[in-house]
């Protein structure tokens, strides 16, 4: 599939980042999974994820965008069930999942926080003819 075609299935699902949605997604679950023990680096995650989900909004894009509550409700709506299925599945690990899949949601957030920086260099530097 040429860029063309993945700009159009993107630009199909208006008011909604598809890709943004999958970082924060995954970035919920990697501080699910990390919330029982509060560490630097468990604040620094929530911290992340808060930043996440707020600043994709303010992004140049094509589309008319939502309403800023509209925008942050799903947002957030997606980052608290992340965080709860990813402390739900903490004691599954090594028992129901073998323990490797503790790594899972981490190696999933690197892959879909490259495609979104790529998506969204894309779109920021692809050339408009002038009007």
């Amino acid at each position: 599939m040429h860029l063309g075609g993945l700009r159009n299935i993107l630009g199909s699902f208006r008011g909604f980042a598809v890709d943004t949605t999958c970082v924060v997604f995954f970035l919920g679950l990697e501080l699910g999974r990390t919330v029982r023990n509060l560490t630097f680096d468990t604040f620094l995650m929530f911290g992340t994820v808060l930043i996440v989900a707020v600043l994709p909004y303010y992004l140049p894009s094509d589309n008319g965008r939502p309403a800023f509550a509209k925008w942050l409700t799903g947002s957030f709506l997606t980052a608290v069930f992340a965080i709860a299925l990813g402390a739900f599945l903490v004691p599954t690990y090594g028992t129901v999942f073998p323990e490797s899949f503790r790594f899972l949601p981490l190696t999933l957030l690197i892959l879909t926080s490259m495609t979104s920086c790529i998506i969204r260099f894309y779109a920021l530097m692809r050339l408009r003819p002038a009007k």
